[in-house]
C-alpha cells in the first residue's frame, strides 16, 4: 500500500553534493511523515532527517545539521534530501521511510521503507 522509490545516490569527492529523491504517492505524502535513514557499513541503521506531513516541520540529526536539507514537492509526489559538504563518514546506503499516525514527530517509528541508494564519498 505504501510504496517508496528512492534514488539519486552515487560517488562524489569530499565536499561534493548529491540530491536524493524519494518518490511515493499523493496519499502517502498526505498522511505519512517521510524521513531519510542511512546504514553505514558495520553499523545499525540511523535516522538522518524527517519532514512532517502535517505542518512541514523538519528534523535533522546533529551530524548533518547545516549540511543536509529535506524538502517535499507535492506536485511530484517526491521528498528530496539535498546533501552538501559531504564527508567520507557520510558514506552509506540511504533509505527513505514513511511513518503514519500516531506520529512520533521525528520519524523515529517509521515502518515502510524504500530499497536504498548507495552514497559513496571518497577521494
Amino acid at each position: 500500500q505504501v510504496q517508496l522509490v528512492d534514488s539519486g545516490g552515487g560517488s562524489v569527492q569530499p565536499g561534493g553534493s548529491l540530491r536524493l529523491s524519494c518518490e511515493t504517492s499523493r496519499l502517502t505524502l498526505d498522511y505519512y511523515d517521510i524521513g531519510w535513514f542511512r546504514q553505514i557499513a558495520g553499523k545499525e541503521r540511523e535516522r538522518v532527517s524527517c519532514i512532517s506531513s502535517t505542518d512541514g516541520t523538519t528534523y535533522y540529526e546533529d551530524s548533518v545539521k547545516g549540511r543536509f536539507t529535506i524538502s517535499r514537492d507535492n506536485a511530484k509526489n517526491t521528498v528530496y534530501m539535498e546533501m552538501n559538504s559531504l564527508k567520507p563518514e557520510d558514506t552509506a546506503v540511504y533509505y527513505c521511510a514513511a511513518e503514519g499516525p500516531p506520529y512520533s514527530g521525528n520519524c523515529s517509528i517509521a515502518e515502510y521503507w524504500g530499497q536504498g541508494t548507495q552514497v559513496t564519498v571518497s577521494s
